[in-house]
């Protein structure tokens, strides 16, 4: 048997192929240009691969026993949002009009016409990969360039741009006093019920939410004043109806740190439950480096869901469950599930997700 060394972060290619000669010669092609690889001979069993080992690519045949490749790929892309940016590529003898148009409506990327050339499917491959890679730095930078924006506001017309979003916005310098504070955030204040704002700081009525409030602000301080980043979640509790405010705290590092008041240090985002909005799991994957299942989860976790029912909504145990969750505190570095639920509702405030 030949063995292929492969990096762990390079790409999963999963092959559905009936026909077992050609299952194998395209998994070790895939495997000799540096890929990691699954293999399935039909469709249901693809389906049950998705969830314990999510593809960033799908090579798939048209014509298979039971589930074709199109009904295949009508339940990868209704099913399974979060594999939304993995590549569609179909493997068929069929390559009229038709097929193609068809398989298109449906949401393939691209197709490779048996008997398969592998010098193509390899360089087809490569194409659909490098863009996707495209599509997540794009994400990446429009992160960067908001809270690069906001740590840059200054001058007379800051607070009118400020007032101009629905958010609450809280600019603090690196003694966490507030240095810039939006008409949602001030209006927040004013109900008396979440937060209190201070020449001093901003405080959550709440003690319990206060504290958490207070270490994510001490947290990206610190950060900001060693040239960090840092994002944490916390959630504000109301003191007089059952709602809640979740706040999303960030450093903002800049050069060089100085420490003076009218420097931003940290900003403070708050999304009252009523403007809050679903994250798309496939944005939470990027935000915070998750897995496919470890979105899933998160987004279960955001939602309300139980352990219990998260563990019967993915097909998986409690213990896995446990699992994830113990995953998701340690890449967004929060310590209770109320924090984590927090970061998770509060992330996607700062990038569109359309």
């Amino acid at each position: 048997m030949t063995h292929f060394v492969t990096a762990p972060d390079s790409a999963l290619v999963l092959v559905i192929e009936d026909e077992q000669a050609l299952r194998d010669d395209i998994a070790d092609e895939l495997r000799e240009a540096g890929y990691r690889t699954s293999v399935a001979s039909d469709g249901q069993q693809a389906l049950d691969l998705l969830s314990k080992a999510p593809p960033d690519l799908l090579l798939c045949d048209i014509t298979m026993p039971g589930m074709d490749g199109y009904e295949l790929l009508d339940a990868v892309r209704t099913r399974h949002p979060t594999l939304a940016t993995a590549p569609f590529i179909f493997l068929t003898a069929l390559a009229g009009p038709n097929e193609v148009v068809r398989g298109k409506l449906q949401g393939a990327d691209d197709y490779l016409v048996k008997p398969i050339d592998y010098d193509l499917m390899l360089a087809t491959v490569e194409a659909h990969l490098r863009q996707v890679k495209r599509l997540y730095r794009h994400h990446r930078d429009e992160l960067s360039t908001l809270r690069t924006a906001v740590g840059e506001l200054s001058g007379s017309g800051a607070t009118q741009a400020l007032d101009l979003i629905t958010l609450g916005v809280v600019l603090l310098d690196l003694q966490g006093r507030p240095v810039r504070v939006n008409r949602a955030a001030r209006s927040l204040a004013d109900d008396a019920d979440v937060i209190h704002l201070r020449d001093t700081g901003i405080q959550a009525l709440d003690t319990p939410s206060n504290r958490a409030l207070q270490q994510g602000l001490d947290e990206a301080r610190a950060a900001a004043m060693a040239g960090k980043d840092r994002v944490v979640g916390a959630m504000l509790a109301c003191q007089h109806q059952p709602a809640s405010v979740s706040a999303l705290i960030c450093a903002l590092p800049g050069e060089p740190i100085n420490g003076h008041s009218g420097q931003p240090g940290a900003v403070v985002f708050l999304s009252p439950s009523h403007q809050r909005r679903r994250a798309s799991e496939t944005l939470l994957m990027e935000l915070f480096d998750l897995t496919p299942t470890e979105a899933r989860v998160a987004g279960a976790l955001a939602g309300g869901a139980r352990k219990a029912d998260i563990a019967g909504e993915l097909g998986i145990s409690p213990t896995t469950v446990a699992f994830h969750m113990r995953n998701l505190f340690d890449k967004t570095r929060t310590h209770r599930q109320a924090d984590l639920i927090a970061l998770i509702l509060a992330g996607p405030m700062m990038v569109n997700s359309e």
